[in-house]
């Protein structure tokens, strides 16, 4: 029989053999080409960002990185297509609020767990969403805007780009917050909805902040507030909505994940690369320029992030009765 003395000496061996198998992976990772799967198609923003770091990303490691489009379901066909691949490190995926916090509650059966099947890599950038509305409406900032909402009970109808996106996801929190009459109206897209609000179709819009820019400067739109925990360097004059509502927060956020159960020094090595590249300044400038406030965050600011994200997203999408399209 094995005494204690000899099982602790095997575990130790086992120990340190599996530590040296995790180092000669991290020193010989990566040795060929990397996917990064985009779940959304070619010239969406989460396309540019994706192509911006792969680009760098490959320069860094020396192996090619290939960007593959696998667009459908909100997001979810390269999502889930990634949660199941090899958790070899050689493919992951450009997640989202959406992919990776909010789909799984408006979908009756999802095809994945956005936690537990994936592995969290990094975080890199918030997109900025800006509540604009027409012109005519006589309101400066969030409390007027609510109190006008409140008077006028018929016009508090609200633009997003989807059922479930974080556009709308937002008019829903400021409902439950505020108790204004707020009507979602769902478009297929920012751009359809932001005609209409330019048109006076709609009193308001929820939107990527990088949208309506030029129309906030040209006075065709007029800005409120924005949804993010910070005032973004796109449009610095704007508020955010917890400067009128404590707390009130609703961002949208771009992130790597790979698959689940990745080897951690494969994953220690993935995750310092692409935090190293979003650190990159002209990377940072690139991702400015397209909009995004970059974050660089690494694998523990992300999970935080992700279970936050989860658990408050679920919760609004259930109290506010949202279903999926």
């Amino acid at each position: 029989m094995i005494n204690k003395r000899q099982a602790g000496l095997a575990l130790a061996t086992l120990v340190l053999s599996l530590s040296a198998v995790g180092t000669a992976l991290a020193q010989s990772y990566p040795d060929k080409p990397i996917r990064l799967v985009v779940p959304y198609p070619p010239g969406a923003s989460t396309d540019a960002v994706g192509r911006i770091v792969g680009q760098k990303l490959s320069a860094n490691i020396g192996q090619t990185v290939i960007v593959d489009n696998r667009a459908g379901a909100s997001g979810n066909i390269g999502t889930e297509f990634v949660g199941r691949s090899a958790p070899d490190g050689y493919t992951f995926v450009m997640g989202t609020d959406a992919t990776h916090a909010s789909n799984s509650f408006l979908t009756a059966n999802p095809t994945f767990d956005p936690i537990k099947d994936f592995t969290p890599l990094a975080i890199v950038a918030m997109n900025p969403i800006a509540l604009v509305v027409h012109p005519s409406v006589p309101a400066k900032d969030l409390n007027e805007l609510v109190a006008w909402l409140k008077a006028n009970p018929g016009k508090g109808g609200f633009g997003s780009s989807g059922t479930g996106s974080p556009h709308h996801l937002a008019g829903e929190l400021l409902k439950a917050r505020t108790g204004a009459p707020l009507i979602h109206v769902p478009y297929r897209g920012g751009g359809p909805a932001l005609n209409d609000l330019m048109g006076g179709q709609i009193s308001l819009l929820f939107a990527s902040a990088i949208t309506v820019v030029p129309h906030i400067q040209s006075g065709k739109v007029k800005a409120i507030a924005l949804t993010s925990a910070k005032r973004s360097g796109i449009l610095p004059n704007v508020p955010t909505m917890g400067e009128s509502l404590d707390g009130f927060e609703m961002p949208s956020w771009l992130a790597f994940f790979g698959p689940a159960k990745m080897p951690d020094a494969v994953t220690r090595r993935l995750s310092d690369e692409l935090v190293k590249v979003l650190s990159d300044p002209d990377v940072r400038a690139r991702l400015t320029a397209a909009g995004m406030d970059v974050v660089a965050g690494g694998q523990a600011e992300l999970t935080e992030l992700q279970r936050r994200e989860y658990q408050s997203r679920g919760k609004l999408i259930r109290d506010a009765n949202i279903k999926g399209e």
